[in-house]
């Protein structure tokens, strides 16, 4: 490693779990720094101007360098360990599941995850609001693709555990406080008992 690792993170948030995730299966210390998204603590010009001038977390801080961005985090703690597939393939496949839960999982489920467990559905503007049935239908799309992946597949890539588990895990395994039922998919069910009884799992 290449000095001390600091997660600047609000551990509500899945995308940050997914590298607590990372690190514990690791075994790789993290120093955590808290903000609180929802008091605007990562809009402030100090964040700003030392952390990530996106105003946005996670960002995993390695020695004096900061890298933002979950799935790049995630990646950089586990390269050239097991959870990185070695076969090209698979490689790119679970690059692909990463990518895919950025696009695709992340802005339907953990979105919807976000309005109705924090935010509150009675605080929701107007274009939130008219946006909720778009997002559960397109949440349940990406839950049903992985429930007919799963349904082959032990993991979503290659023979083993990888990344692509975790960073899928970290929103799916909370997916029902966003309205969604996790009892429509029971291949995805199995998968999230499978993860979670994984050596070095951590509890969100």
């Amino acid at each position: 490693m290449d000095g001390q690792l600091i997660l600047h993170e609000d551990a509500r948030s899945g995308n940050c779990y997914k590298i607590r995730l990372t690190a514990a299966h690791l075994d790789v210390p993290l120093t955590r720094r808290n903000y609180d998204i929802m008091a605007g603590e990562t809009r402030t010009p100090e964040f700003l101007a030392g952390v990530n001038a996106n105003g946005r977390i996670p960002v995993l801080q390695i020695g004096d360098r900061f890298l933002p961005e979950s799935n790049a985090a995630c990646f950089w703690l586990a390269d050239g360990s097991h959870l990185i597939p070695g076969d090209r393939f698979a490689r790119a496949d679970m690059l692909r599941w990463m990518f895919w839960e950025q696009y695709n999982h992340e802005p339907n489920v953990a979105t919807l995850r976000f309005w109705r467990a924090f935010v509150g559905e009675d605080q929701l503007n107007d274009a939130q609001r008219s946006q909720l049935a778009a997002k559960k239908s397109s949440g349940e799309a990406a839950l049903k693709l992985m429930d007919e992946q799963l349904s082959r597949t032990t993991w979503l890539a290659g023979d083993s555990f990888s990344l692509a588990d975790i960073c899928l895990y970290a929103y799916t395994h909370v997916a029902e406080e966003g309205g969604f039922d996790l009892s429509a998919f029971p291949n995805v069910q199995r998968w999230l008992s499978d993860v979670a009884r994984l050596p070095g799992h951590v509890p969100f």
